[in-house]
């Protein structure tokens, strides 16, 4: 049987300590944000401690988090604050979690009613310790918040099951708004960047969301700045139209720790404009990119504009 492994939090990351550290280069004026001051901020902070909790706004250490918690909107992690992975790239802590919180779809339902949300984006961390990667989970979180709160439009981002391909057809059944399931780099860079997934897999995953239902809006985001080139992206958005994914959002890639991945480039403004309209001519209902944008980010008003567009493609 499998120990639990004691994850000290002054250590994130024990798995990366071995690694050379990577100088974190500082911040152009464009990514540059404001620390939270605004009273709403505390408010929604409070009432994530309150339903305990855990936000990929926190854990993943979001640089937007001041802006869309002053909001009231938070995106919700699911499954504990434990990842079965280690990406390079990510803040959130590693290790072997804790069994599943069956009490957690109806704290996750009541957050939603106190914030008034009316779009809520509900992640998770890798499961891969889960015989169905946490797929029932998700179909119960996704059940308490119909339950509590019928009109609110729901927004799931997913890991990649990559040991329970058939966890799909759980999840997409349980008929989210949005299936987001993030690629975040090329495929290159996979094997340095994303040690744990496989690249086609998560194409497949995508495309078998559309397959399963049609009507479900399917989403996935990049991150810029690990050092991949504008046609390697060009061809993952032919990848992702291929698989017929509505909206694709790119941002640029910060580094959290000196033991993460280096940023290789700070991708300008100018340049994220040049990727939005490359993603535009190839086809996408929907399309976010900027320095700052991430897959939750302004996703309520976002979500609006999805569905406004796929109604004028159906008009046409």
């Amino acid at each position: 049987m499998a120990t639990r492994i004691e994850i000290d939090h002054r250590v994130r990351h024990p798995e990366k300590q071995h690694r050379p550290d990577n100088p974190i280069v500082r911040k152009p004026s464009w990514i540059r944000v404001k620390a939270p001051t605004h009273r709403v901020y505390h408010e929604t902070r409070a009432l994530i401690r309150e339903q305990k909790l855990a936000t990929v706004c926190e854990e993943a250490s979001c640089p937007n988090i001041g802006e869309c918690w002053s909001q009231r909107h938070a995106t919700m992690m699911i499954m504990g604050e434990i990842c079965t992975r280690a990406c390079a790239f990510c803040n959130v802590s590693t290790g072997l979690p804790a069994p599943l919180d069956a009490d957690e779809p109806h704290r996750v339902a009541q957050a939603v009613v106190q914030l008034g949300l009316r779009h809520v984006v509900i992640t998770s961390v890798d499961r891969d310790d889960l015989v169905d990667g946490g797929a029932a989970h998700f179909a119960a979180v996704i059940a308490a918040v119909r339950l509590a709160a019928a009109e609110t439009t729901i927004e799931i981002l997913t890991p990649d099951f990559l040991r329970k391909p058939s966890a799909i057809e759980v999840v997409a059944g349980a008929r989210p708004d949005v299936f987001n399931h993030n690629f975040e780099t090329v495929p290159r860079l996979y094997p340095s960047i994303r040690p744990g997934a496989r690249y086609y897999q998560s194409i497949r995953l995508l495309d078998r969301v559309k397959e399963i239902n049609p009507s479900i809006f399917t989403k996935s985001g990049l991150m810029v700045g690990l050092g991949e080139s504008k046609s390697e992206i060009s061809q993952v958005m032919d990848d992702l139209r291929i698989a017929d994914v509505d909206f694709i959002t790119i941002g640029q890639y910060l580094q959290p720790t000196a033991k993460h991945a280096a940023v290789e480039k700070f991708w300008t403004p100018e340049e994220f404009k040049e990727l939005a309209g490359m993603a535009r001519a190839k086809g996408f209902l929907q399309v976010s990119a900027s320095p700052l944008t991430r897959s939750s980010y302004h996703a309520d008003a976002d979500f609006k504009d999805l569905r406004a567009a796929r109604a004028k493609q159906l008009a046409a």
